[in-house]
């Protein structure tokens, strides 16, 4: 699938490709990520936690960066011992949904005129996602360094400040009609046009589905991250254990199961990612209704207020791997897996177990890009499962 010179309107023009993607991802900047293995050694020279991911400058990136190429280990496994490709968690998703499942997708968001932003426009074109809302732009595409350790833990180190990125005000109304779902990731940087993005969607009947990016932005952001969840809007979120503990700290409860409650007061669906334990999944809330005495005492033994229970909550347990090669891209993956499954109306625990075969896909090697071998991989656990394959095949 090719990409056409640059339209005058500035907007990137592809090939034949849903006019109107069932479900589209704001990413306001382009991204591409540089993976690779390291020494563990190596993080003890960077600023930021392990395991997280903190923004840097164009010159830190640099730096780290060739830090890692003296650092980077090889792998029996990979042909290269660092990958580029396109990146992002919501790219990730949009990728992973169109090219292992089929769902016609696309992205709105800005990429540079750079190499980097060409590199963008072929992988994700290449994958089937529908491009015509991503800008190209004068400037810089965003990049970020993925290093990642010998048990498989990635730390993140995105370069964002210099990028060019999509503005709120050049959001439209056709950027959206006739779509489905938006799936977001919360930044505090790009609130503006994710706030925007919302507000737009909502009018066309979308839903909106929030990925909570990680715990420092959590930890860093939480009362802006409160604004969004309780604004009723979002329908969908997607947090991982230690996103969802960010989110709880200073409360009496602070586990899994106390987050997916919480969360589930502003959502329809809450999901909290486990990792290697699995998921837990709650969909619908709770609601305080008043009924008829004797039937209370008669059904209940209770009395006349009772909690009468909407909601159902699953646990499910990991796919694949024991031990994963490479971390990176599993929660999107996973996001992308229940997409598809609320996209073909399966049960709450089917869309969990979809979403399991797709992140314990993404985790059998290096990159959040799902390599064709592992594609067939998932097809097989989702037959095992007995779940409804996609009607494409890679």
């Amino acid at each position: 699938m090719g990409v056409a010179t640059l339209p005058g309107n500035g907007e990137i023009a592809t090939d034949a490709v849903a006019t109107h993607p069932l479900v589209l991802g704001l990413q306001p900047a382009a991204l591409v990520d540089h993976v690779a293995h390291i020494d563990w050694s190596l993080l003890d020279q960077i600023p930021g936690d392990r395991g997280g991911s903190m923004p840097v400058a164009v010159e830190e990136l640099e730096h780290i960066l060739k830090e890692v190429k003296a650092h980077k280990l090889a792998s029996p496994d990979e042909l290269s011992p660092m990958k580029t490709m396109a990146g992002g968690s919501v790219a990730n998703t949009i990728r992973g949904l169109s090219a292992g499942f089929g769902v016609s997708c696309g992205i709105i968001g800005a990429c540079g005129d750079d190499e980097q932003g060409k590199l963008f426009v072929s992988n994700m074109s290449f994958n089937g996602v529908n491009l015509s809302r991503l800008r190209m732009k004068q400037g810089h595409t965003a990049q970020c360094v993925c290093m990642v350790d010998e048990l498989g833990n990635r730390t993140m180190r995105p370069c964002l400040s210099s990028a060019v990125k999509v503005q709120a005000d050049e959001l439209t109304m056709e950027d959206f009609k006739g779509s489905k779902w938006l799936v977001l990731r919360f930044a505090v940087f790009n609130l503006e046009v994710i706030q925007a993005a919302i507000r737009t969607a909502k009018q066309e009947g979308l839903f909106v589905s929030l990925d909570l990016a990680s715990f420092e932005m959590v930890r860093n952001f939480k009362s802006q991250l409160l604004q969004l969840l309780e604004s009723g809007d979002i329908d969908l979120c997607f947090a991982n254990e230690d996103e969802a503990m960010e989110l709880l700290r200073g409360e009496q409860t602070t586990n899994p199961e106390a987050a997916a409650e919480f969360l589930a007061k502003h959502c329809n669906w809450a999901v909290v990612t486990l990792g290697a334990n699995g998921c837990i999944a709650r969909h619908g809330k709770e609601e305080q209704l008043a009924i008829n005495v004797t039937d209370a005492v008669l059904s209940f033994r209770l009395c006349p207020l009772y909690l009468h229970c909407r909601f159902k909550i699953v646990r499910v347990p990991a796919i694949g791997e024991a031990k994963a090669t490479d971390a990176t891209g599993a929660g999107d993956l996973f996001a992308g897996g229940f997409l598809y499954g609320l996209v073909k109306g399966l049960s709450l625990e089917e869309c969990c177990q979809v979403g399991a075969c797709s992140g314990g896909s993404v985790i059998r090697s290096l990159g959040g890009e799902v390599t064709p071998e592992n594609w067939q991989w998932m097809y097989k656990q989702m037959q095992i499962k007995d779940l409804p394959l996609p009607d494409i095949r890679n």
